[in-house]
């Protein structure tokens, strides 16, 4: 019996003291914890990552670089981590954003662009310490180079002759001064411009849909003068075959500078026999060919109705009373 008492006994002693050192372990590990993180928290003990910079402010305000991999150590509330810089390859676009911002150019017409530039940083004494928010500066310097090179160009150039403007930016970011007597973009934040690209350049809806209509009238304008062309070609052939079939029948005829008033009554003839030809009904075409220039006579076609009978007996009554027509009246009957 006391055996057993004494077994229970020491079997809950032992229980307590496993659960105070547990206890005691959590306690201890979780204040462990939170002094780490707020350690960490505060930075006072802080890494550096390859291809990243930081720039420590000290107690007396030194402001100084530091660039060796790995974990440093800090006084803590009077020292502060100012900034952390990246050094690989970094990207600038126009406007702060990739999305195409709108722009004037020559003659103030408007335009969506987009742009962006490559840099890397290579003096971080001159980016980090001597420039306060070197991020924002170098944006402001950025837009006003881009805009001032595409501003002043027309729209044709802009759009037919991006190369050229591209390389022309490219070297102004990295030689031409902000300012004239100035400093560049690359002494002025001890950078490295790596590139540079014109990536969008576009008119707006409406002035896209007034050049499609613009060059479709120039489309159109331009098969007319094509089709003009054609027609004066083709005139000019025929009045050279015209001059010189005129000029082969008159060789042909023999015919001399004074016989061109013959040459044209023989086609005023041709003239008056296609006519005939093509109406033969409702008139009767004569065609005299004489040297006296006496026109062709033209004569209606009778009424319906008529009789030669009648007409035999007009023209007897004509003989009777005016001898002189004789003669034409003659010409007439036989004609009929």
């Amino acid at each position: 019996m006391e055996s057993e008492q004494r077994f229970r006994l020491l079997q809950r002693a032992r229980v307590k003291t496993f659960v105070k050192r547990g206890f005691s372990l959590l306690l201890f590990s979780t204040l462990l914890y939170n002094a780490v993180a707020l350690v960490y928290a505060t930075k006072t003990i802080y890494k550096v990552r390859r291809n990243y910079a930081v720039i420590l402010e000290d107690l007396g305000g030194q402001r100084r670089v530091i660039e060796d991999v790995g974990w440093h150590a800090r006084l803590p509330f009077f020292t502060r981590i100012e900034l952390e810089v990246p050094l690989m390859n970094q990207q600038l676009h126009l406007g702060g954003a990739p999305e195409p911002e709108r722009i004037m150019s020559l003659g103030n017409v408007a335009l969506w662009t987009s742009t962006m530039m490559t840099f890397r940083i290579v003096d971080l004494e001159r980016w980090g310490i001597e420039n306060k928010l070197p991020q924002a500066l170098l944006q402001n310097d950025y837009d006003g180079i881009v805009k001032d090179v595409m501003q002043s160009r027309s729209v044709d150039q802009l759009i037919s002759e991006r190369e050229k403007i591209k390389e022309e930016i490219f070297t102004d970011l990295k030689k031409r001064p902000i300012n004239e007597g100035g400093p560049t973009l690359e002494t002025k934040y001890g950078i490295e411009v790596v590139s540079f690209v014109l990536r969008d350049t576009r008119f707006g809806e409406k002035l896209a849909e007034a050049s499609e209509e613009k060059k479709r009238r120039e489309l159109i304008a331009e098969a007319e003068n094509y089709a003009a062309d054609l027609e004066a070609s083709r005139t000019r052939k025929l009045y050279a075959a015209y001059t010189e079939s005129i000029r082969d029948f008159r060789q042909a005829l023999g015919l001399q500078d004074g016989g061109d008033r013959y040459l044209f009554d023989f086609l005023n003839q041709q003239k008056w026999a296609t006519a005939y030809e093509k109406n033969q009904k409702g008139q009767n075409t004569f065609v005299l060919n004489s040297s006296s220039g006496a026109p062709p006579v033209v004569l209606p076609a009778p009424p319906a109705g008529f009789r030669k009978d009648e007409l035999n007996q007009d023209v007897q009554a004509a003989k009777d009373q005016k001898p002189g027509i004789r003669p034409a009246l003659r010409e007439t009957h036989q004609t009929d």
